[in-house]
């Protein structure tokens, strides 16, 4: 990807396909990928399996090392693509801290599929049982917001791509199907 480096935030609740659409986007267009859960602390992340949501004194750490590492891409030259619930309009400003310029995907839709979607996964440390608790909280982008919404029923390869095509991001290899 050439010019300034663009940033990215797949966002939504659990079971929106986040880690999905981001790794997606992220091996067609060549922009760095990151798990956002990655960045959660032993104790969030022990917090979360015990089933006890996080509370924003738990979150704006983690939020500002995500905010930090894409500043540090930005620095490099790298565009990225991260993966992050970002529910709270307050979280995406503590993103917006990073670089200069985030855009946000919003992964939106029917809660009945994505509670499915969840009570499907195996091996992930959030339990399906919190998938409430971020629906309750979830702020949807505002229109000063940079970024689109998407609906979550479409399949991943379609949603990757109508992510590609809705944020004007070039492809660094063929896309399938096209």
């Amino acid at each position: 990807m050439t010019g300034e480096p663009r940033h990215i935030v797949v966002m939504g609740v659990s079971g929106a396909g986040k880690t999905t659409v981001a790794r997606g986007i992220s091996e067609l267009t060549g922009l760095r990928f990151a798990e956002a859960d990655e960045f959660h602390s032993a104790a969030n992340v022990a917090r979360m399996h015990a089933g006890i949501p996080l509370d924003d004194a738990a979150r704006w750490p983690w939020l500002r090392a995500l905010a930090t590492w894409m500043a540090e891409r930005h620095a490099e030259g790298v565009s990225t693509v991260l993966a992050c619930s970002a529910l709270k309009r307050a979280y995406r400003d503590v993103l917006r801290q990073g670089p200069s310029v985030v855009e946000f995907l919003h992964l939106d839709g029917a809660a009945e599929l994505m509670r499915e979607r969840l009570d499907r996964r195996v091996g992930h440390y959030m339990p399906a049982s919190l998938f409430d608790s971020q629906r309750a909280i979830l702020e949807h982008l505002e229109a000063d917001e940079s970024g689109v919404v998407l609906e979550v029923a479409a399949t991943p390869d379609d949603l990757v791509r109508a992510a590609i095509d809705r944020l004007g991001l070039p492809l660094s290899a063929p896309a399938p199907g096209r």
